[in-house]
C-alpha cells in the first residue's frame, strides 16, 4: 500500500499539471467507491494537498475531491487528447483537463476510493478525520510522541500503523523506522528517549523515501515510473538476511496480523 512517500512524490508531480485547470470532462466505474468522481465536471482545482496518505484536491468553489490509492492504485497522466477509459480495464475513475491531459486513477484490487466533501469536513471519512499529527509538522516533538502512547495498550508497530500516532505510516516504513530508532515493535510502552528517537527515525526513513521517489516492490508507480527507495530498505522485507549494523539474522514474525522484520540484537527488548 501507498505511504506517505509514495503519496507526496505523487502529489508534487501531479500538482503542476492540474493546479489551475478545469475539469472539462470525468467519469467513473459503477462502484460505489468511485462515483464521486462524476461531481467534478466544471469545478477548477486551486491546489493539491496531502493528508497522510491522502491526497486532497482542492477546488475553486469550496470542496475537495479526495483520494485514497488503497494497495493497488496508481494515479497517471494520459497526454491523449482523446482519452478513452475502455483502453485499460483497470481505470476507475478520470478527469480531462482544459489543457488536454487527463488524470486516470488506476486500480487493480478496487480498494482505493474517492470521495468530494465540502472543504474541511471530513465527518465522513472517519481515517482522515481522527489521524494522528503530519510527522514533519514544526510542532511535534520526541515528548508528544511519548506522551501519545503512554496508556495505549497495543503494541508500538501497531499504533504507529493505526495513522493516530502519526500520519502516514504502513508497515513497511513502520519496519525501517523501528530498526533505525532501535525499538522493538512488539513493545507496548516507550520511554521518553524512545519516543524521541522514534519521530527522528520516520523523519529519517520518510525524507530518503521521498527524494528516490517512493518504495516500489509491487504496483506502486508514481508519474515518473518506479520509486528507487526499495533498494535502500535496511529491515523491511529483509528477515533470514544479516543485520546491515551487527550482522545478526533478521527475524520476521507477525504483530497484530501485520508481517514485520526485525533485528533481535539492535532492537532488543
Amino acid at each position: 500500500m501507498p505511504e506517505l512517500p509514495e503519496v507526496e512524490t505523487i502529489r508534487r508531480q501531479l500538482r503542476t499539471e492540474i493546479v489551475s485547470q478545469t475539469v472539462l470532462r470525468a467519469g467513473s466505474h459503477q462502484s460505489q467507491k468511485f462515483l464521486p468522481a462524476r461531481k467534478t465536471r466544471g469545478r477548477r482545482f486551486i491546489g493539491l494537498s496531502r493528508r497522510g496518505k491522502y491526497l486532497i484536491g482542492e477546488f475553486d468553489n469550496e470542496t475537495e475531491l479526495i483520494i485514497h490509492l488503497g494497495m493497488t492504485g496508481q494515479l497517471l497522466i494520459d497526454k491523449n487528447e482523446k482519452f478513452s477509459k475502455n483502453l485499460d480495464q483497470y481505470c476507475r475513475a478520470w478527469w480531462s483537463l482544459a489543457n488536454g491531459k487527463t488524470v486516470v486513477f488506476r486500480d487493480v484490487r478496487r480498494f482505493g476510493r474517492i470521495a468530494v466533501v465540502d472543504k474541511g469536513d471530513y465527518s465522513q471519512i472517519p481515517t482522515l478525520r481522527d489521524m494522528g499529527p503530519e510527522p514533519f509538522s514544526d510542532g511535534l516533538t520526541g515528548n508528544d510522541v511519548w506522551l501519545r502512547t503512554k496508556g495505549r495498550k497495543s503494541r508500538i508497530k501497531t499504533q504507529l500503523l493505526s495513522q493516530r500516532l502519526i500520519a502516514g505510516v504502513g508497515n513497511i516504513y513502520a519496519d525501517e523506522a523501528l530498526f533505525l530508532a532501535r525499538i522493538n515493535p512488539a513493545l507496548r510502552s516507550i520511554s521518553r528517549s524512545q519516543g524521541e528517537r522514534l519521530l527522528e527515525a520516520v523523519r529519517t526513513v520518510f525524507s530518503e523515501a521521498i527524494e528516490r521517489g517512493g518504495t516500489t516492490l509491487r504496483d506502486y508507480r508514481n508519474l515518473e515510473g518506479e520509486g528507487r527507495n526499495q533498494h535502500h530498505l535496511k529491515c523491511y522485507g529483509r528477515s533470514g538476511e544479516s543485520c546491515v549494523v551487527c550482522g545478526s539474522t533478521l527475524r520476521l514474525r507477525v504483530i497484530d496480523a501485520r508481517s514485520t522484520t526485525w533485528c533481535p540484537q539492535c532492537q532488543a527488548r
